[in-house]
């Protein structure tokens, strides 16, 4: 007993330098690109190759878009599953001498569970009268979260079964690295739905932000970068960071304006029930809505303008666009971080030249969550479409009795007249 005690206190103690070395990723250049790469340095090969792949993804990102708001949500889940197994499998790869018994299973059941519970949640929220019509969904709706927990439950108990003497701490160490992951991944990308749902603005001008910020950020530091910005990452530079920021402000006070003219992208999404499936169409609110400003004194001068007309949103595109490229590389700060903390480069080799899904995604996340926030801080108010879904989904006797204190709150503002009572 005392020996395995020291055991387990040195398994505590190790230090950076103990844990065991991931192989290194092998060079995935796609067989197309190598003959036209292979007379060039290194450093150029990989300019090259994120390059053409970057424009690659680009150009699909536009495509799913233009195929509605389904096949994004789709998106987001293949991306939340995918940089899900990419941080399991960094944990697993670290620590399969170990041999633990169910880590993978139990990993992904909790990653099922916790679906279940935010899409479920998502369901019910804007699929009420869909949910109304049928009987089956009506009884998952309601005990949704019961039955959610009841499968967490489930996980748990396997969790606790499958503990084997000899490993004690590390099965709780990878049992928060599962829920630490879930955080991460299920949480944000829950987050990115919410948003959608306020209006594919609200989720192409954010996620377009940290795209930009992260290319132009590479352009400057590759051409002009002389000064390190931080230890963890030492590739990022000052120059880098900057010329990011501004080009990112500009591109989302630009990229605001152009998408604030359609309603395809200004409304919020909505299913419909009677055409099964999504629309997006609405009276554009006074975010996006053409508006007169005076421009202030001390920039008239050198603007020469008085007023200016723009569209309120470009002024919170400011706002998104300044997070975006001062706080979201913090995102990616982590998660060099994280990879330094296991001697790995990326967290896969999925895309030539960027790594892995992930590693693109990284300060995504980060974003997701500050949207969300600003959202329901400064934009969002009382919603009648969502409280009317609600509303139907009441039985009878509940409908009539907000109808009736509905009617006298209305007659005492003097907004019915009060002949109109029953």
């Amino acid at each position: 007993e005392a020996e395995l005690e020291e055991g387990l206190v040195g398994l505590d103690l190790r230090n950076d330098s103990d844990v065991p070395d991931v192989p290194p990723a092998t060079d995935n250049t796609p067989e197309i690109l190598k003959p036209a790469l292979s007379g060039l340095s290194a450093r150029w090969q990989n300019w090259w190759l994120r390059g053409i792949l970057t424009l690659a993804m680009i150009a699909g990102f536009f495509l799913i878009i233009s195929l509605g708001s389904f096949m994004l949500m789709l998106l987001v889940l293949s991306i939340q599953v995918k940089c899900y197994h990419e941080i399991i499998t960094i944990g697993y790869r670290v620590y399969h001498s170990y041999d633990l018994p169910w880590f993978r299973s139990l990993s992904w059941y909790f990653l099922l569970c916790v679906n279940y519970f935010f899409y479920g949640e998502t369901v019910a929220d804007y699929f009420a009268t869909f949910v109304q019509r049928r009987e089956q969904l009506q009884f998952l709706i309601r005990y949704h979260r019961f039955i959610s927990f009841a499968l967490y439950l489930a996980g748990f108990c396997m969790f606790v079964l499958s503990l084997v003497k000899r490993h004690y701490r590390l099965q709780f160490y990878m049992f928060a690295w599962t829920h630490v992951t879930l955080l991460i991944t299920v949480t944000q990308s829950h987050l990115v739905i919410q948003n959608l749902f306020e209006g594919m603005i609200w989720f192409l001008v954010p996620i377009s932000s940290v795209i930009c910020n992260d290319i132009t950020a590479y352009i400057f530091g590759f051409f002009f970068g002389r000064t390190p910005l931080i230890k963890l990452s030492p590739k990022k530079t000052w120059e880098g960071f900057i010329g990011g920021f501004f080009s990112t402000v500009i591109f989302g006070f630009v990229f605001a304006y152009f998408l604030a003219q359609h309603q395809y992208f200004v409304c919020p999404v909505e299913y419909n029930s009677d055409s099964n499936r999504f629309v997006t169409e609405c009276e554009a609110s006074e975010l996006f809505q053409m508006t007169t400003y005076s421009v202030p004194p001390v920039l008239q001068a050198v603007l020469g303008w008085e007023v200016v007309s723009l569209y309120p949103f470009q002024l919170h595109s400011v706002a998104l666009s300044t997070f975006a490229s001062l706080i979201g590389p913090f995102g990616g700060f982590f998660a060099s971080g994280f990879k330094r903390a296991f001697k790995i480069k990326d967290f896969a080799d999925t895309i030539p030249g960027h790594g892995g899904i992930m590693d693109r995604f990284d300060c995504q996340y980060l974003m997701a969550t500050f949207v969300h926030v600003y959202i329901t801080s400064f934009i969002r108010g009382p919603n009648p479409s969502k409280l009317l879904k609600q509303l139907l989904i009441l039985q009878p006797e509940q409908q009539l009795s907000v109808y009736r204190t509905l009617r006298s709150h209305l007659v005492e503002k003097g907004i019915l007249q009060p002949s109109l009572r029953g």
